[in-house]
């Protein structure tokens, strides 16, 4: 009973940290299409945007230029960061089941005692 409890609370964070992981992702990919089509960074919600994503991209500020496309911005580090958090993600789930799942091996009802 213990390791279905336990599996089931890794379970539970495992999709925290996904959507954690998601919200991220989806924060840095909006930002990509504000600065990409030029958005103004007087708008309120453009501010906010950069403002809470300005600090997930710190660990990637100056890795590239932003490239200017006919009128356009292209955020390299931004797509690299969203790259980056998504597979750290990813990692840190299946690490957690790794972890979890050799310590609480699955049941086998088939068997009888």
């Amino acid at each position: 009973m213990h390791a279905t409890h336990s599996y089931h609370s890794v379970r539970i964070v495992a999709r925290v940290i996904d959507v954690i992981i998601g919200i991220v992702v989806l924060a840095l990919g909006v930002r990509l299409l504000l600065r990409f089509f030029g958005a103004s960074p007087a708008a309120p919600f453009v501010a906010w945007i950069y403002g809470i994503t300005d600090g997930l991209l710190r660990p990637f500020a100056n890795m590239f230029p932003p490239a200017p496309l006919n009128g356009y911005v292209l955020e390299f580090s931004t797509i690299i960061a969203m790259i980056v958090y998504a597979i750290l993600g990813w990692l840190i789930i299946r690490l957690l089941s790794l972890v979890i799942g050799s310590l609480f091996p699955p049941h086998d009802h088939t068997r009888v005692p």
